[in-house]
C-alpha cells in the first residue's frame, strides 16, 4: 500500500467517524434510549461479580478458623434413637424425657445429672454400647481419642471436645442466660486456629485439675460485660459455679463442628464434664491430617478404629466430616449464585442487543437514500458496512460506561439490605467487553444490509 492510499484511507475514516458523530448527535434520545438495555447489563455484571465475590468472601471470614485438614467425629443422632429404642428406652428412663434430645446439656444443674449410663463406662477402650441394655448410647470417650491417636498415623493432632448450653450469670447480666459452653482440651486452640485478643487459652494443667476457669468468645464478651477488653480477670457463674475468666478471643468465624467462637465460652474438658454436663455429654473428636490430600483416607482409617471399639454396630453409627468438604461446599454455594446472576445479565445484554438491532434496522430504513447517495459518490460496502457497525458500537460503549458508573453506584445501597458486596476493578473491563461485543454482534446485520442495498433501489425508495 503506497503513501498516497494509506492518507486516502485515513482521511476515509476519519470522514467515517464525522458521519457516525453527526448522526448519533442529531438523535441523542434515540441513542440514550437505545442504550438503555446496555446500560441495565452493564450495571447488573458489575453487581453480579460484586455480590458473588462478596460471598466467597463471606464464605472465608465465616470458616477462617477452618483447618483445610480438620476431620470431626461425632455419634450419629438417628443411630442413637434407633439403637436406643431398640435397647428399652432413652437415657434417664423408659421413654423420650420431655421432649429433650440425648448428649445436650439444658439450663440448671438438676437437668445435667438426670439418669443413664455412660456408653463404655466401666469398660476400657470406650466398649459397651446400645445394644447392651436398657438407657444405654453411643459415647465417644477419652479412650477413643487415645485410640485414634496411638493407631492412625499421619495425624497432626486429636483432640475430645463436647458443647451444649449452660446457664450463665455475671458481668453486666441482669438474670441468668443461656450460652455455648464448650469443654475443649489445650489443643483445640491451635486446631481451630484460635486467636486471642487478651490473656490465655485452656491449659492442660486446668483440664487435669478440673479447673474452674473460662475463655470467652468475643461477642458472648461483650454481651456479658460490655466490652471484650473489660471481661478478663473477672468472673462468671456457670451453672451455679464460679469460673475466672482467664482469656477473650479475638472476633472470629466457625469452626469445623458448627460452632461459632464468638458466641462461645470455653472451659477444661474434664471441667464440662463434672459440673456442667455429666452423664448427658455428647462428646465429639477433632483430628487434623497432617496432608490435606490424605483426609479421606484418614476419614477411613479412624472409621476402622471406631468400628474395632464399637464392633456391634453399624458405620452409620458415627457422622464423620471433613472441613476441606464444608468449605468447598459453601464456596461451590456462592459460585453457584454467581453464575446464576451471570446468567441473568446475559439475558439482560440479549434483550439490549436486540433492541439495539431493533432502531439500527429502523435507522437504515430511515437513511436509505442517503446510503444511495454515499453509494452513489462512490462509498464501498465496506464504508457503508464500517459507518453503520460503528453507530451500533458507540451506542454500546456509551451505554458500558454509563452501566459500569451506575454499577459502582449503587454498590452503597446494595449494602443497606445486609449484603456482602466487594467490588472488583476488573469487573468494569468484563462489562466493556461485554457492552463492546453486544453492539458488534447485534448491529453487524443491519450494517450489512444497509452496505448489500443496490444505488438505484436506494434513491428511488421513499
Amino acid at each position: 500500500m503506497t503513501t498516497q492510499t494509506l492518507a486516502m484511507e485515513q482521511m476515509r475514516l476519519g470522514e467515517i467517524m464525522h458521519l457516525v458523530w453527526i448522526n448519533i448527535m442529531g438523535s441523542k434520545f434515540k441513542v440514550f434510549l437505545t442504550s438503555l438495555g446496555v446500560i441495565v447489563g452493564s450495571a447488573t455484571i458489575i453487581l453480579v461479580i460484586a455480590v458473588g465475590h462478596g460471598g466467597e468472601v463471606e464464605v472465608q471470614n465465616e470458616y477462617k478458623t477452618l483447618n483445610a485438614g480438620c476431620i470431626n467425629v461425632a455419634a450419629s443422632t438417628e443411630a442413637q434413637m434407633q439403637d436406643q429404642m431398640m435397647g428399652g428406652g432413652f437415657p434417664g428412663g423408659g421413654g423420650m424425657p420431655g421432649g429433650e434430645m440425648p448428649g445436650r446439656g439444658t439450663q440448671g444443674g438438676g437437668a445435667h445429672k438426670s439418669g443413664g449410663m455412660q456408653a463404655g463406662e466401666g469398660m476400657p477402650g470406650g466398649m459397651g454400647g446400645p445394644m447392651g441394655g436398657a438407657g444405654k448410647s453411643v459415647t465417644l470417650t477419652e479412650s477413643d481419642e487415645e485410640d485414634i491417636q496411638a493407631l492412625v498415623s499421619g495425624l497432626s493432632y486429636v483432640s475430645i471436645y463436647t458443647s451444649g448450653t449452660g446457664a450463665v450469670d455475671g458481668g453486666d447480666l441482669s438474670e441468668e442466660t443461656d450460652e455455648t459452653v464448650v469443654g475443649v482440651e489445650s489443643a483445640y486452640q491451635e486446631m481451630c486456629n484460635l486467636e486471642l485478643l487478651q490473656g490465655e487459652f485452656i491449659l492442660e494443667e486446668d483440664n487435669e485439675d478440673k479447673g474452674k476457669v473460662a475463655v470467652l468468645g468475643y461477642t458472648v464478651a461483650q454481651n456479658i460485660f460490655g466490652s471484650a477488653y473489660a471481661a478478663w480477670g473477672e468472673n462468671i457463674s456457670i451453672e451455679g459455679k464460679k469460673y475466672e475468666i482467664v482469656g477473650v478471643l479475638n472476633e472470629m468465624g466457625s469452626v469445623s463442628s458448627g460452632t461459632s467462637p464468638d458466641d462461645s465460652i470455653f472451659v477444661p474438658y474434664q471441667t464440662a464434664i463434672k459440673y456442667i454436663y455429666g452423664k448427658d455429654a455428647d462428646p465429639q473428636i477433632m483430628a487434623i491430617a497432617s496432608d490435606v490430600n490424605m483426609v479421606s483416607d484418614k476419614i477411613t482409617d479412624i472409621k476402622s478404629v471406631l468400628m474395632e471399639n464399637y464392633s456391634n454396630l453399624s458405620e452409620n453409627a458415627f457422622t464423620i466430616t471433613d472441613a476441606g468438604s464444608t468449605l468447598e461446599s459453601a464456596t461451590s454455594s456462592a459460585k453457584t449464585l454467581s453464575m446464576l446472576l451471570m446468567i441473568v445479565a446475559a439475558i439482560v445484554f440479549i434483550v439490549g442487543g436486540i433492541g439495539i438491532m431493533n432502531v439500527m434496522f429502523v435507522s437504515v430504513k430511515e437513511r436509505t437514500q442517503e446510503i444511495g447517495i454515499l453509494k452513489a459518490l462512490g462509498s464501498s460496502k465496506k464504508v457503508i458496512l464500517l459507518q453503520f457497525l460503528l453507530e451500533a458500537t458507540f451506542i454500546s460503549v456509551f451505554g458500558g460506561i454509563l452501566g459500569v458508573i451506575s454499577g459502582f453506584g449503587l454498590i452503597p445501597l446494595v449494602r443497606l439490605s445486609g449484603m456482602t458486596v466487594e467490588p472488583v476493578a476488573v469487573s468494569a473491563v468484563y462489562s466493556m467487553i461485554f457492552a463492546v461485543g453486544t453492539g458488534s454482534i447485534f448491529g453487524f446485520y443491519p450494517a450489512w444490509q444497509a452496505a448489500a442495498l443496490m444505488p438505484i433501489e436506494a434513491l428511488t425508495q421513499e
